[in-house]
């Protein structure tokens, strides 16, 4: 019967429509990234998706991220990730988290319960802790690295966190996962030189900060304030719901 997601299935076939809507999948991080991932997964049929962030849509969020309108400002990322998920496809059933992510809160999940996890959170610690969580569970993660001061969507790739050059990000990571045993660990990183963002005081958060009210983590505390631009997070993000989908699936021929 033909349906909303009739397109998709003449690729995957209905057994992997059928995996895709009894998945349940969990995206840490719903920014630049993890938003355009979530609306690719939603729009491809994931039944069920978990989404933890607990931050406030800001202004500055515009220029890239997907559910960052005027109209959402000071609005939870979560809650209007959660209305949008709905209008595509009201049966999603969606969890929310306004949580940090990190090793105080990691309780808050039972990692088992996930079909797949997507790492697109910010901290080196987070990313770790997660990481560490998702192997000990047995479920499959895939990580994005760095896509701040980039301009080229095209240097993406997904590799092996072993197999990554350049990105400063993906660096720090393959020395900390080795130190912590990780054998492998699925990115999506670029081979872009990062771009140093200009010194511009005149539009610097940290002499002009707009952060809602409410906000707990102001770019005021953060070590650095990277660019960015509309087409490089989008990207990475959609290259990550791109592999979750054809894992899941191809998981789903196996069993």
């Amino acid at each position: 019967m033909l349906n909303q997601f009739s397109r998709t299935q003449l690729l995957v076939g209905p057994d992997g429509i059928n995996t895709l809507l009894g998945s349940r999948v969990a995206v840490f991080g719903i920014g630049g990234v993890g938003g355009y991932a979530v609306e690719a997964l939603a729009r491809s049929g994931v039944g069920a998706l978990d989404l933890i962030d607990d931050d406030r849509v800001c202004l500055t969020n515009l220029n890239r991220q997907l559910f960052a309108t005027r109209k959402t400002v000071g609005q939870y990322k979560v809650d209007v990730a959660e209305e949008r998920i709905v209008e595509i496809n009201p049966d999603c059933t969606v969890k929310k988290y306004k949580t940090f992510y990190m090793p105080d809160t990691a309780s808050q999940f039972d990692f088992s319960q996930y079909d797949y996890i997507i790492d697109a959170i910010d901290t080196v610690t987070g990313k770790l802790e997660l990481i560490t969580q998702a192997k000990a569970a047995g479920t499959p993660i895939i990580s994005c690295m760095g896509a701040g001061n980039k301009m080229d969507p095209t240097a993406f790739e997904v590799a092996d966190i072993y197999d990554t050059s350049i990105c400063p990000l993906a660096r720090v990571m393959r020395r900390e996962c080795r130190k912590r045993g990780i054998k492998s660990l699925k990115v999506v990183y670029s081979k872009e030189v990062p771009i140093r963002p200009l010194e511009d005081m005149s539009i610097s958060c940290r002499m002009h900060c707009i952060c809602p009210p409410g906000t707990a983590r102001k770019c005021t505390e953060r070590r650095d304030i990277p660019g960015s631009v509309a087409f490089v997070p989008s990207v990475a993000g959609l290259i990550i719901a791109g592999e979750v989908v054809k894992d899941l699936v191809s998981l789903g021929r196996t069993k």
